[in-house]
């Protein structure tokens, strides 16, 4: 993810070259405007249409079609990824934690999106935002070895042992029929990365949230 914007946001350039959706991937210092559909994250692997959005309700994972929806999603760690068809006009936002992650929720995300608004994985663009990297992600053997279906290479998972989220992710996108070069990664820690982040991991209960939140620009 190669830019980093004054305002306190990370910017994918996939998505903002694609000149049809506003997105921001929130930081410490970032105030995204507002107003925006929130979810009640469960750390699921649930996605929904915005059409079945209301407050509380619970979900890890939000799309649409309809232009100046701004969806949102909250994190302090976990994998913010936000889904963009400039094709079909449609846009979802994902919380990834590991539990998501080992579940299956960018393809269930992509899933979505194409049932609900015709998008062909091979259209999407995702970007990845800021979130816990792997140097500072070490779970034990009872989260490690829910991800053998995404590292099937590794011998290390029924141990204690550094899990990197976000390639969890990224492979689960590619399984989900997306070209490599439409995925862009935000390769900063925010356990390690400093003040600029809030991080359950390095702060506990006192850490604020993040927003990341994209929405389509009206045609034309």
């Amino acid at each position: 993810m190669s830019v980093f914007a004054s305002n306190g946001c990370y910017f994918s350039s996939l998505l903002a070259e694609s000149g049809c959706a506003d997105h921001c991937f929130g930081t410490a210092q970032a105030d995204p405007p507002r107003p925006w559909l929130e979810l009640k994250q469960v750390h699921s692997a649930r996605v929904i249409p915005a059409e079945q959005w209301q407050p509380g309700i619970e979900a890890d994972g939000i799309a649409t079609s309809v232009a100046d929806t701004r969806l949102a999603v909250k994190t302090a760690d976990c994998v913010p990824l936000l889904l963009l068809d400039p094709v079909r006009r449609a846009a979802a936002a994902v919380h990834a934690g590991w539990r998501g992650a080992a579940k299956g929720i960018a393809m269930g995300a992509v899933r979505l999106l194409g049932e609900r608004f015709d998008s062909r994985p091979e259209d999407l663009l995702a970007a990845l935002g800021p979130a816990i990297g792997e140097c500072c992600y070490e779970v034990g053997p009872e989260v490690a070895v829910q991800f053998r279906d995404w590292f099937p290479e590794r011998n290390d998972l029924d141990r204690r042992t550094h899990i990197d989220l976000r390639r969890a992710l990224e492979r689960q996108l590619v399984a989900a029929g997306l070209e490599a070069e439409h995925i862009d990664l935000a390769e900063v820690c925010t356990c390690c990365g400093g003040a600029q982040f809030h991080s359950w991991r390095r702060d506990g209960a006192a850490a604020g949230r993040m927003f990341s939140v994209i929405a389509l620009r009206k045609a034309g």
